[in-house]
């Protein structure tokens, strides 16, 4: 199926005002960018309450921002943590605001929005060790913050859904319980990838394979391969055991077809799996709702298979 329109547009409109590529900037412009490619995702949908906590952390306090889904949310709700994208470089809790409001309206869950530390201050593992402990948090601090412990998820976008993906693992190696679920968007599984999507989409169409080289040069700590399954999770050996998965990817999308092959192996170790592809969109879609109307109908679609996994 060909782009939709109005990606078509917004692609065209983003190659006329870009002076450089996102693999040239410096690590302050890329996150520059990417703040700004964020303003573009519309107005949310009213939500119950936003509240910002500070939680202990491996390397300090850490910063997260609950969004409740609405007045009239049953005292014990399904949670989510949640992991911003920005190739673990950029990003945070404003970037994503809109975003998390938005999941919490269309899934009925409180979302935990994780402002973990980004690289190059912190280099990986740092953000996963983050996003390990405020997941442990979350699951401890259950009932006393109106959450039913039974139905507590991971999830992620693009990096994000990188360290729901790994969070999932390494609770299970551990043999912790907790996460009854996870959810990745247009998660990157593999950063050394190579695929008919990688090859197809490598160049214009908002993610490139420049920036994902950018952003890994500058995530990873010296002793981390890429092929470390903490942050290629597609590379973990086993996968049974884990949590139910609902994974979401774009047509258009060079990281689709990892997207793809995660969900089929997650199947084929017995892990239940919603998979959905959603036509004629690219990377970080449901991130630019101004200017890309069918984002409404997409988080419809999302929000269902979320409701599906916990309810």
């Amino acid at each position: 199926m060909p782009l939709d329109p109005y990606v078509k547009r917004f692609l065209g409109t983003l190659s006329a005002g870009a002076a450089r590529k996102t693999g040239d900037l410096s690590v302050e412009e890329r996150r520059a960018s990417f703040s700004r490619l964020l303003t573009l995702g519309g107005e949310p949908p009213p939500i119950g309450l936003v509240e910002e906590r500070q939680i202990p952390g491996p390397a300090g306090v850490l910063r997260i921002r609950l969004y409740r889904p609405g007045p009239d949310t049953p005292e014990a709700t399904p949670g989510l943590v949640f992991f911003h994208g920005g190739g673990l470089v950029a990003g945070g809790l404003e970037t994503h605001d809109g975003i998390c409001r938005t999941l919490a309206a269309v899934s009925g869950c409180t979302i935990f929005s994780v402002d973990y530390r980004l690289a190059p201050e912190a280099r990986f593992p740092a953000a996963l060790e983050d996003a390990c402990a405020v997941t442990r948090w979350v699951i401890a601090q259950a009932s006393q913050l109106g959450l039913d412990p039974a139905r507590l998820g991971v999830g992620g976008e693009s990096a994000g859904g990188t360290l729901a993906a790994a969070v999932c693992q390494a609770l299970r190696a551990t043999g912790e319980p907790g996460i009854a679920w996870q959810v990745l968007l247009c998660p990157i599984l593999d950063y050394r990838a190579q695929n008919a999507s990688r090859e197809e989409f490598a160049e214009g169409f908002l993610l490139d394979q420049g920036t994902l080289e950018h952003d890994l040069r500058h995530a990873l700590a010296g002793s981390i391969s890429a092929d470390d399954p903490r942050i290629s999770p597609l590379k973990g050996a086993d996968l049974a055991g884990l949590p139910p998965a609902c994974i979401h990817t774009a047509e258009c999308d060079p990281l689709r077809d990892e997207g793809r092959l995660y969900a089929d192996r997650l199947q084929s170790a017995g892990v239940p799996v919603r998979y959905y592809c959603h036509a004629g969109m690219i990377h970080l879609f449901y991130g630019l709702g101004a200017v890309i109307p069918s984002v409404t109908a997409a988080y419809r679609t999302i929000g269902a298979d979320i409701r599906a996994l916990y309810g």
